[in-house]
This record gives C-alpha cells, structure tokens and sequence, in this order.
C-alpha cells in the first residue's frame, strides 16, 4: 500500500505490464488523460526522434510497513510519496538546461498560486540565476487550454501573493505573458515549439 502526501491511495493505471507493451497500447486520441500523462508521452516522443531528453523526476518514498514472509524476500506493506523538492521534469535541450513544474486547474478565470510551493519557486529562481530555461506549463482542464509561462513572470507574482497580495494569476494575464500550446495528436502537447520561439 502506497500513499501520496495528500494520504490518497495510489494504483498503478499499468499494472504489470513492460515498457514495450506499454509502448504499444498508447492512445493519443484519449481526451481524458491527464496533464501528467499527456506531457510523459510528449517526452517519450522528443526521446525517441532524438529532439530532446526530458524526464519527470521520481518522486521521493519513505516506507513505513514492510513485512518479511521469507528471509530472502521483504515485502512493502505500507509507503507514503514524500513532498518532491524541486519541480516535476528536468532534461536538455539544445545544449541547454531545461526545468518546469506542470499544474493544472479547474478554475476558469484565473490559476491558484497555491497550487506551487516555496521550494519549488525557490528552485526556480536558483535555475534562472544560471541561466537555465525554467518555465511552467498551466493547464485550464475545463477549456482544456495550456499555456507555458516563463519562470521570470511567476516569480513576482508569488512575492506579492507573500506580501498579502492576489492569491491567483488572471487568466487574462496569463494570456497575455504565456503562450498558447494548442493540444495536438502527436506528441500531445508539443511545447518545445514554444521553448524554441522564446530562447533560440
């Protein structure tokens, strides 16, 4: 049994299965998916035709029931995904460092900030101090829009949130300093063309 940091059970959507069937059972004309989901396919796509190497961090586990039925053989009973201290992907592109975090939101007229945490706009700043590419990807799953807003633009608006100021980023702005991803067949979502017009 394993546990995000929010207590949720978490289960495995491919349970059993190995990397080549996985491969193989992909869908990209499934609209459910998940942002997550969405972007890992998109990583797979840019590793496989060698456009860049990207990777969602794992996220850290700290067990806390294991049971040995054999000496040879323990068994994880009980486990909780601890709180990532960075963003969710990494990678290289271009010669370049490349870091984002990817959120997404129900909300229609504006992105919570709550939805980031202090270590992660931490994180990035130390990436923009070296001039490294750092950005988010925000999602409006209802309108199902994505945008891919520079990490300078977040930045501010999370010192002000600190400073009793707006809790939230306005669509509208967002529209304004982010740019549009359109949602494509394949890869998914095809940021990279975005990367390329803003840093190359």
């Amino acid at each position: 049994m394993i546990r995000y940091p929010n207590g949720k059970m978490y289960s495995p959507t491919n349970k059993g299965t190995t990397p080549s069937t996985q491969k193989a059972t992909i869908d990209y004309s499934n609209r459910g998916m998940t942002l997550e989901e969405d972007l890992n396919e998109t990583n797979e796509y840019y590793l496989v035709k060698g456009i860049a190497v990207v990777h969602k961090k794992p996220t850290p586990v700290q067990i806390v029931k294991v049971d040995y039925p054999k000496r040879s053989a323990a068994v994880i009973k009980e486990a909780y995904f601890k709180q990532a201290s960075t963003t969710d992907y990494n990678g290289v592109y271009k010669g370049k460092y490349l870091d984002f975090e990817a959120k997404e939101t129900k909300n229609k007229t504006s992105f919570p900030l709550q939805n980031f945490h202090e270590h992660q706009i931490q994180h990035m700043e130390q990436i923009l101090k070296q001039n490294g590419i750092c950005f988010v990807i925000l999602m409006f799953t209802t309108s199902q829009e994505i945008y891919l807003l520079d990490a300078s633009h977040l930045l501010p608006l999370w010192e002000n949130m600190k400073k009793q100021g707006r809790k939230s980023i306005p669509k509208k702005e967002i529209e304004t300093k982010g740019h549009l991803i359109e949602i494509g067949y394949h890869p998914r979502i095809d940021y990279i063309k975005t990367v390329d017009k803003l840093y190359f």
